[in-house]
Formats: structure tokens, C-alpha cells, sequence
């Protein structure tokens, strides 16, 4: 395949680009010709520590490939550090046209367990840094009449996961702000989609392995689900070659990109009299029942090997 250069003039910013799903996208954005600022401020998976090699790592990476780019350590969870990182990409680019929002931390937990601090501290990177980060960029967008949000939302929050509340509530708050975000900056030229990853990386090799058949599955995961495979719809999110997609959201495993539906209604009853709680259990309930989502997880959605 020959190399795109789609993203030629472009200044974008990844954060959590350290690593990972962020690392590829930001060394294939480099590759499309884009000027990137890799965010990240080198914690653990549960989001302690910090240490700036990361993304002085790959800065030099693209810069050895021939590309530009520039590291930033700065914390997206909070609205200080969200600004000093645009800024930084304007003052060192000129100007801001793709966002990434891709750090992010886990701390699992049953939620009748979880304490406020596991549940704030993954908010917090999650939900609160992309609306933070996409705020901050608003401004520079909105004068320049362009520019995309590209946010990583899970099927954690989009189908649903045991023991992940907090993930959860955060990815599928992502959704929320991605599809008002497109609806408030559409006049503006502005975009804003969803990806939903499967990818191989710290969050999921963090899963413990309990059985013979699960190691298997690990192992074909690991293989095929590479970040890799995600960076480039990344990237053409973030391109002008996406300039009709608004407001959607993808999934990428393996090979495959998906089209995830967003809710909308599936079955509709009326009663001209109106209803009480016994004829909603009699009349409504089993007129509807068939359309109600089972409760599965994730693992039972997408019980299909990786191709």
C-alpha cells in the first residue's frame, strides 16, 4: 500500500502517547505527515508514578524516521495541564488540528467495593482529560474554521464488563461528549467521532488468565489485535479524508472495523388511557420483551476469533 500523506500541514496531539494504542497513532500520524505532540506523563496502568521517558521515546522515534514532533508530560486531568498541552502545540506547530484522546488508567473493581478515590482517579483521566483536552482546543478550532477529535471509548462501557464501573461510566460518558461536542462545532468545520478499540496493551493483558482455552485465546488476541490495527482509522478520523463522518462511532479488532450503533428506539407502545404499574406489566412488558437487550458482556457480543 502506498503511504498517505493525508495528514500533510497538520499539527496533532495524542495523549497517552507513550505506549501502546497512543504510540502507534502517534508514529502513523507522523507518517502521514502530521507534526504530533506526544502527551504522556509515564504512569503505571493504575495510574501512579510518572516518568517522562515514554514520550521523549517516541518523540525520537518519528523524529529518527524523518518526521517532527514533540513531548508533553503534562497531566490531561486537569484543565491547567489540558491548556498548557494545546498551548504547547501551538506555540511549537503555530496551530492545533486533530486531538486524540486516548490516555487512560484502570483500576478495577466490583463497584459495591470501589472506593470514591478508584472511581474519581479513572473519571478523571478518562472523561474529565477528553473534555478537558477537547475544550482546550475548541478555541484554536473554532477560529480556524477545521479540526477533529478523535476519542477512544471501550466496550466496557458500550456493551458492558464485570468489575469496571468506573471504566465504564467514563467510556460511555466519552460517547455523550463526542456526539455533543460534533452537534455544538459542526457549524465551525469541527468533527468529533468514537473509536472503540481492541487492541493488546497494558488494560488487557492486565485481565487475568485463568484456564487453558482462555491462554489460547490470549495468545491469538496478542497476535492479531496489535495497536497497530487501530492507529489508522485513528488517523483518518483525524484527516480531511473524513470530512463528512460526524458524530459516529467505530470499533477495530484485528482486520475488522465496525460501525457500533448509538441507542435510539427499537419498540414503541401506546394507551390512549395512559398506564398504571400493573398494565405496564401486562400490556407493555410482554409486548416489548422481545427487543430487550440481553445483559451480556462483551466476551458474549464478540465471540467471533479476531481475523
Amino acid at each position: 500500500m502506498t503511504p498517505s500523506l493525508s495528514m500533510a500541514g497538520k499539527v496533532a496531539i495524542v495523549t497517552g502517547a507513550g505506549g501502546g494504542i497512543g504510540r502507534d497513532i502517534a508514529i502513523q500520524l507522523a507518517q502521514a505527515g502530521a507534526r504530533v505532540v506526544v502527551n504522556d506523563i509515564g504512569v503505571s496502568l493504575s495510574g501512579e508514578g510518572s516518568d517522562t521517558g515514554p514520550a521523549a521515546a517516541v518523540v525520537a522515534e518519528i523524529r529518527a524516521n524523518g518526521g517532527d514532533a514533540s513531548a508533553n508530560t503534562d497531566s490531561i486531568s486537569s484543565r491547567d495541564g489540558a491548556r498548557r498541552l494545546v498551548e504547547q502545540a501551538v506555540d511549537t506547530f503555530g496551530r492545533v488540528d486533530c486531538v486524540v484522546n486516548n490516555a487512560g488508567i484502570l483500576r478495577d473493581r466490583f463497584f459495591h467495593k470501589m472506593s470514591d478515590e478508584e472511581w474519581d482517579a479513572v473519571l478523571k483521566v478518562h472523561l474529565y482529560g477528553s473534555f478537558y483536552t477537547s475544550s482546550a482546543a475548541a478555541p484554536f478550532f473554532k477560529e480556524q474554521g477545521s479540526g477533529a477529535y478523535v476519542h477512544m471509548t471501550s466496550t466496557s462501557g458500550l456493551v458492558g464488563n464485570r468489575a469496571q464501573a468506573n471504566y465504564a461510566a467514563a467510556k460511555m460518558g466519552i460517547v455523550g461528549l463526542s456526539r455533543t461536542i460534533a452537534i455544538d462545532m459542526q457549524r465551525a468545520g469541527v468533527r468529533s467521532n468514537c473509536i472503540a478499540p481492541f487492541a493488546w496493551g497494558r488494560m488487557v493483558a492486565s485481565i487475568p488468565v485463568t484456564t487453558e482455552a482462555q491462554k489460547v485465546a490470549a495468545e491469538r488476541k496478542q497476535k492479531l489485535m496489535t495497536p497497530g490495527k487501530v492507529a489508522p482509522l485513528a488517523v483518518y478520523l483525524g484527516s480531511d479524508l473524513a470530512g463528512d463522518i460526524n458524530g459516529q462511532v467505530f470499533a477495530v479488532r484485528g482486520n475488522e472495523i465496525m460501525l457500533m450503533s448509538q441507542p435510539r428506539p427499537v419498540k414503541s407502545v401506546h394507551q390512549a388511557e395512559g398506564w398504571t404499574p400493573e398494565s405496564i406489566g401486562e400490556i407493555a412488558m410482554p409486548a416489548m420483551r422481545g427487543a430487550l437487550t440481553p445483559l451480556e458482556e462483551t466476551a458474549d457480543v464478540f465471540n467471533w476469533p479476531p481475523i
